[in-house]
């Protein structure tokens, strides 16, 4: 069996939305790694070049880019993956 790669959490702080998709990630145990567009260029013009905005939180899961997602769709793409 192939090895996962953690879900990438890019977002920014001061972001409600942001700190609501977190409040999620650690009340159902979900281990993540976090980039913050602000300091990460790389990870800023990622989204830029995705999906045209520096929308966030944004989630990367496998290939798929999930915008704004709920913990809900975070769960079920993780589990799809």
């Amino acid at each position: 069996m192939a090895e996962q790669s953690l879900p990438v959490v890019l977002w920014r702080p001061h972001c409600p939305f942001c700190y609501n998709l977190f409040s999620g990630i650690e009340r159902h145990g979900i281990e993540v790694e976090t980039r913050n567009i602000w300091e990460d260029k790389e990870a800023r013009v990622l989204l830029n070049s995705r999906i045209g905005s520096e929308t966030v939180p944004s989630v990367i899961v496998g290939d798929e880019l999930l915008v704004n997602p709920s913990i809900a769709e975070l769960i079920a793409a993780i589990k799809g993956s």
